[in-house]
């Protein structure tokens, strides 16, 4: 999939609107730095069965994740960075010697339409408007690491009960493979539940990935097909400076692996779980 005129328009359309919008962007006034701020954690993890995997491998390892974002001017950014099999374990897919990368990174910076023109783009529940960015690198075989771009349109949209929630839609470009191939459609959302009177609370947090419209690969070593995703559904507890999460990770042919295929039968399509306890910076 090489033709990306779907996401061309949409920012054509963007920067359109932010010409002819008639007031000037919401909650920032004149200074885009007045809402500057960033935030830093570090998050013990454990998963089980995650996908994909073959039937030999019950894909459970643990690793430790720093996670970071914030706002800054124009730009909103999102990343973390992962360190797999801390110790050292010699069973599943991060194991010692599986020649599979140490580290995978995300780092998704989105820059405010709104912020950079001046103008308001904000309609019904559409609150911001962005031109956003996704990147990920590593965590594969090592010699084919995943070296992935995805480039797009994005806002910040107030859904019933969700609050604030993060959406995009991007073509995808494969960096190594030099070529363009369908397009993906992310959401993410943090929605504090139950507190308690010491300023702890309960979050409904996660996300939504889900790639679709790509060329499929029938190649008989790893098949791909055309849509395929992740959702990952999180109840964190919080304080100041901890919190403690339990995740359900919902897979259908993620990474657009075609589950129970080609010669590795790869399981693409199942649930996985997810153990949390983090530090805050």
């Amino acid at each position: 999939m090489k033709n990306v005129k779907t996401i061309a328009l949409a920012t054509a359309l963007a920067a359109t609107a932010a010409m002819s919008a008639p007031t000037f962007a919401a909650d920032r006034g004149d200074d885009i730095r007045s809402g500057d701020y960033s935030w830093m954690q570090f998050n013990a993890m454990y998963a089980f069965n995650e996908l994909p995997r073959s039937d030999a491998d019950d894909g459970g390892h643990d690793y430790l994740e720093m996670e970071f974002g914030g706002r800054a001017g124009v730009v909103d950014l999102y990343g973390y960075v992962d360190v797999f099999n801390l110790a050292t374990g010699d069973s599943g897919d991060k194991a010692t010697g599986t020649g599979k990368s140490k580290m995978f990174m995300k780092f998704a910076p989105r820059f405010s339409i709104d912020a950079m023109t001046g103008w308001d783009l904000s309609a019904g529940p559409i609150q911001e408007v962005y031109i956003s960015t996704l990147f990920n690198w590593g965590g594969g075989v090592i010699g084919e690491d995943v070296n992935s771009s995805f480039w797009g349109i994005g806002a910040d949209v107030m859904v019933p009960w969700l609050g604030k929630t993060g959406m995009n839609v991007y073509a995808f470009y494969d960096m190594n493979a030099k070529e363009w191939n369908g397009y993906q459609f992310s959401m993410n959302w943090f929605k504090p539940f139950m507190n308690f009177d010491n300023g702890s609370f309960v979050s409904f947090q996660g996300y939504v990935d889900y790639q679709f419209g790509a060329d499929s690969n029938s190649t008989a070593f790893v098949p791909t097909t055309s849509s395929g995703g992740a959702a990952y559904f999180g109840v964190h507890w919080h304080s100041d400076n901890y919190a403690l999460g339990y995740g359900l990770k919902a897979y259908q042919d993620v990474y657009l692996v075609e589950d129970g295929v080609g010669a590795l039968d790869l399981e693409a399509t199942g649930f996985a779980h997810y153990l949390t306890a983090t530090y805050k910076f």
